[in-house]
C-alpha cells in the first residue's frame, strides 16, 4: 500500500533506511540527522506499507536554493522541475512493485502540477537505475556527486529525467 507519509512514519522509516544502508550503502554516507534526511523541504511525501510496517518512502522536492549541479545537467529551467527524492524500500519488503508505486506516486503529483520529475542516482546503485531506465526514464547525463564517499572519492551520478509527456502507468513487471 503507498499512501502519504506522516510524522508517525518517521521512526519506522529510519529503521528501513539503516537496513538498506547496511545492505546496499544507501546513502553512502549515515546522515548525522537521520530525521532531517528523511524529511526535506518537501511538496509531497509517500510511505509503502507491507504487512502494516512502513517499509520505504519517496519524497517529492523542489530544487534547493544552492542548486545541485546535476540538476543542470537535465536542460531544465528550475522553475520547471521538482526532484524526485529519498526513494528507498527496506530489502525484506523487496519484490512486490513497491518502490515502483512509489516512484509513480511522485512522478504522478509533478505530472499534476505541471512540473517535469528528474532524480540522480549514484552509479552503482543498479537496482534503481534498471526501475528508472524499465520505467522509461532517461539518462541525460552522468556527473560528479556533491558529497564524498566513504572512501574519499566523489561518487559519478546518472542523471533521469521522467518520459514526457505521457503520465505514468503502472506496469505490473
Amino acid at each position: 500500500m503507498i499512501r502519504p507519509r506522516t510524522l508517525a512514519d518517521l521512526a519506522a522509516l529510519e529503521r528501513a533506511l539503516r537496513a538498506v544502508h547496511e545492505g546496499d550503502g544507501y546513502p553512502t554516507v549515515w546522515p548525522h540527522d537521520p530525521g532531517a534526511f528523511l524529511s526535506p523541504p518537501s511538496v509531497g511525501a509517500w510511505a509503502a506499507e507491507a504487512q502494516g510496517q512502513v517499509v520505504g518512502q519517496v519524497i517529492l522536492r523542489p530544487v534547493p536554493d544552492s542548486t545541485p549541479g546535476w540538476v543542470t545537467a537535465t536542460g531544465l529551467a528550475v522553475p520547471e522541475v521538482l526532484i524526485v527524492s529519498r526513494l528507498f524500500v527496506a530489502p525484506g519488503a523487496r519484490g512486490q512493485g513497491l518502490a515502483r508505486r512509489l516512484l509513480h506516486a511522485a512522478w504522478q503529483e509533478a505530472r499534476e502540477r505541471g512540473k517535469q520529475a528528474v532524480l540522480d542516482v549514484h552509479h552503482r546503485n543498479l537496482g534503481a537505475v534498471r526501475l528508472y531506465e524499465a520505467e522509461g526514464w532517461r539518462r541525460v547525463a552522468t556527473v560528479g556527486g556533491d558529497w564524498t564517499d566513504p572512501d574519499g572519492t566523489v561518487p559519478q551520478v546518472h542523471v533521469y529525467v521522467a518520459p514526457s509527456p505521457a503520465a505514468p502507468s503502472l506496469n505490473p513487471t
